[in-house]
């Protein structure tokens, strides 16, 4: 009886129970307000059990969704990928690399390179500024527009141009590239480079003849853009187009 009364007390407030030698007993019948009026026994103990049945499952979805939460911050952490920051960050990779006196003599000894820059474009600017100050003047040409290198560079060749579907069709001609441009050199100047974008669309013979090509004109370097790599390098250009190096 005991037990039953403490656990009442527990779950009713003690206005609703009267002391009486050492025990609990429900108050006598007496008419109260609406406010006061209390519920039965059996179910104010239904309540509570069901109130605290309640707080007991609140209580394990909150450790279970704690749980869940630090189960899903664990798989991010694990998922987090890492970049070491270098000097090169701050300051770009191709300002901190002492290869600028390698690049020139490369340029003289195999007077024909195959060059390999990132994508992002923009180092490949520092190699050509250092060619300049050396007194070499530039001629940019593109692959894909060059059509026979042999014939646009030494050889006089035809040119057709578009005739929009009003004019009729016609053939011009002009000078060699590479002759008409040695012609115009000043008289200080060290060579001419012959630089070519996009060279990677070249047959392997038409890299050959660019590699033989500084042979045919003594003054002329040729630089030719064959890809792209990470970092910016370079390789001789008959090593490229499968010719020997002697």
């Amino acid at each position: 009886m005991a037990t039953a009364a403490s656990t009442l007390s527990y779950a009713f407030s003690s206005r609703f129970l009267i002391k009486n030698n050492g025990s609990f007993r429900h108050r006598p019948n007496v008419t109260l307000s609406t406010e006061e009026q209390p519920c039965s026994s059996s179910a104010c103990y239904q309540g509570a059990i069901l109130s605290y049945g309640l707080q007991k499952q609140r209580v394990q979805l909150n450790s279970t969704s704690k749980t869940m939460t630090m189960r899903r911050l664990g798989r991010q952490k694990k998922a987090v990928v890492r970049c070491n920051i270098e000097l090169e960050d701050f300051i770009g990779g191709d300002l901190i690399k002492l290869d600028l006196g390698q690049w020139l003599s490369d340029v003289e000894e195999h007077k024909a390179l195959a060059i390999y820059s990132p994508h992002e474009g923009g180092y490949e600017g520092r190699y050509l500024t250092r060619l300049k100050y050396q007194g070499y003047h530039f001629l940019d040409l593109s692959a894909r527009g060059l059509g026979d290198p042999e014939t646009t560079l030494t050889k006089f060749h035809p040119v057709c141009p578009a005739h929009v579907g009003k004019q009729p069709i016609a053939r011009w001609y002009f000078p060699p590239e590479v002759d008409y441009r040695l012609s115009l050199l000043p008289p200080n100047a060290k060579g001419l480079v012959v630089w070519i974008i996009e060279a990677k669309v070249l047959s392997k013979a038409e890299l050959q003849f660019l590699a033989l090509l500084p042979s045919l004109r003594p003054k002329v370097k040729v630089i030719a853009e064959c890809g792209n790599w990470r970092k910016f390098m370079w390789k001789p250009l008959k090593e490229i187009a499968g010719l020997s190096q002697s």
